[in-house]
């Protein structure tokens, strides 16, 4: 431990501990940029800057070693004025339509430019710069990016895949993708991490709002919101409820006011996923064929799998996720249920994800109409002046509003939902136990084996590319013998997705962020009524008067999919 003082304030923190984590500690707010906690500390920004007594020039505190003695201060005149020039300089080659800008009043840029009282000093001489929106899900404007590397550093460092980096030198030095090919001729998976990190509007999903606003608008049309489990556990964040704020209830009663005329939960597909998941792990492991059988809900892993391990796709279940289920269903079943033609029902899908928008049209189906991230649906309601906070709790529209998978929405909790039904599946007996405590929790890589019906079924749970890679890895090498693995392919699962709410990092650790969420659902899954997706009525109804049963003609019609193989960006 080492102790030292920060405006004049006494901190101990451990050897190797930053000034900023000192600050931190003490609450004592330094601003910072480019510093991503455990992820980077490159000093880039120069935002950090701090006064250590006895040392001729400033230091930057996210860099700098806590030391015994150390004498520290973060608000003198001399760093107000660096921090100013700084800021004067980023502000000369940044794009300043902010009223434009999807991350108004959500930007970490624009809120320091306010604090520090910045105006325009410098005319902006950069040559403007061509917008990248080739993608379907993202929206890269090198314009405003202040080159604080934070995106670069989650592609390469967090999910190992690397597709943006610096390119150029000196003042033309902008991010982009290996010799300026616009995203979607690169090998980005769209998981969309590089959004959550970007202190400005450089990096966005693609708004969609518009489209499902006119959607809504026009009275031929039935318009159908469903929402996935982790949006409840962070909607509310962007109405200032206390993180790890369940939201259900008043996220319900908004897209009502929005004007949707049905509102259904994802979690009623989840459960439909894990009675033909669960039914093609059975066959599998009877057959002994392409095992380990990997999880196909997250489709920036399965674009992951096709793009850089397409030896591996015989190992992906062949079930669509929840969301395409979801659609599936409504344009047939739904559609016949309440005698509306399909092509009038336009489905909305309420996402904390990116990827889902390229994932929308990977069957070539219209299925989906158009989907939303967590950002974008909170956009909506504050467009239209909802009073969030105040409205009253509301429930899901049946048949499609039971579900009894809310756990899909954090690390594991596909797997859990899974062993639930294959247990009782296998043994037909009722669980003494339902919690599966060892695939739950946010490492990034979990194993257990579990005793089913007299078989050991040895289970593994990853999330995070730079994870999957590990165990891919381990499995080419049999140095493992797992019969089913849970891939997701943001850390932490969806609760962590790349549509989910920016996080302030100079208030919040993202670990901790990550805890409330999973905990929100993990509440929500211990107090319901029913928590096994074979036991879902709905789900009943649904194979007795419509699909028959897992695994029949029509289900594998509907409910499973067939992948590709893009041998050009294996390695």
């Amino acid at each position: 431990m080492v102790t030292l003082k920060i405006n004049d304030k006494e901190v101990s923190v451990n050897d190797g501990d930053t000034i900023l984590d000192a600050a931190k500690k003490l609450n004592i707010f330094i601003p910072t940029l480019c510093y991503l906690k455990e992820i980077n500390k490159v000093a880039s920004c120069r935002m950090c800057l701090v006064e250590i007594k006895g040392l001729p020039k400033l230091m930057t505190s996210c860099s700098t070693e806590a030391k015994e003695g150390m004498e520290v201060y973060t608000e003198t005149d001399k760093i107000k004025e660096a921090r100013k020039n700084n800021l004067e300089l980023l502000l000369s080659n940044h794009n300043k339509d902010c009223d434009n800008c999807l991350k108004n009043n959500q930007c970490k840029f624009q809120e320091l430019l306010d604090k520090y009282d910045i105006k325009e000093k410098y005319k902006n001489t950069r040559e403007k710069l061509n917008i990248d929106n080739s993608t379907t899900y993202l929206v890269r404007d090198s314009n405003k990016c202040i080159l604080c590397g934070r995106c670069v550093d989650v592609c390469s460092k967090v999910q190992d895949i690397s597709v943006i980096g610096r390119n150029g030198r000196g003042i033309t030095t902008q991010i982009g993708c290996a010799f300026e090919y616009p995203m979607v001729d690169s090998p980005c998976i769209g998981c969309g991490q590089c959004t959550l990190v970007c202190p400005t509007g450089a990096l966005t999903e693609k708004d969609d709002t518009k489209e499902v606003e006119n959607a809504i608008n026009n009275k031929d049309l039935h318009v159908i919101a469903c929402t996935a489990p982790a949006v409840r556990a962070a909607l509310g964040e962007e109405f200032d409820m206390p993180i790890g704020t369940n939201a259900k209830g008043k996220m319900v009663t908004s897209l009502r006011k929005l004007g949707f005329d049905k509102v259904f939960d994802v979690d009623f597909a989840a459960d439909l996923t894990i009675m033909e998941e669960v039914n093609e792990l059975i066959e599998r492991i009877k057959e002994n064929k392409n095992l380990p059988m990997f999880t196909s809900c997250s489709p920036g892993w399965i674009k992951y799998v096709e793009q850089y391990h397409p030896e591996l796709i015989d190992n992906l279940s062949t079930c669509k996720s929840p969301q395409q289920m979801m659609g599936a269903i409504l344009k047939t079943y739904y559609a016949k249920k309440e005698n509306i033609d399909p092509s009038k029902i336009f489905v909305v899908m309420i996402m904390p994800c990116i990827a889902k928008k390229f994932e929308r049209a990977r069957d070539g189906a219209n299925d989906i109409d158009v989907v939303l991230t967590t950002r974008e649906t909170a956009r909506m309601i504050k467009r239209q002046n909802i009073d969030f906070n105040s409205l009253e709790d509301s429930e899901y529209d049946l048949p499609l509003g039971i579900g009894a998978s809310v756990v899909f929405g954090s690390s594991g909790g596909v797997m859990e939902a899974a062993l639930r039904t294959l247990t009782e599946t296998l043994t037909n007996k009722p669980l003494e136990k339902i919690e599966f405590n060892e695939v739950r929790g946010l490492d990034g890589i979990k194993e257990a084996t579990y005793d089913v019906n007299g078989r050991e079924i040895n289970v593994a749970i990853v999330s995070g590319i730079k994870n999957a890679k590990k165990i891919i890895k381990k499995i080419k090498n049999k140095e493992v013998n797992y019969d089913f693995v849970e891939f997701m392919t943001c850390p932490g699962g969806c609760l962590n997705g790349g549509g989910q709410p920016y996080i302030d990092f100079d208030k919040y650790d993202v670990e901790e962020v990550k805890k409330l969420r999973m905990k929100c659902l993990m509440e929500e899954d211990k107090n319901l009524p029913i928590r096994k997706a074979h036991e879902n009525p709905s789900i009943k109804e649904l194979y007795k008067s419509f699909l028959d049963h897992p695994g029949s003609e029509l289900a594998e019609k509907l409910l499973h999919t067939k992948y590709e193989k893009r041998e050009k960006y294996k390695k």
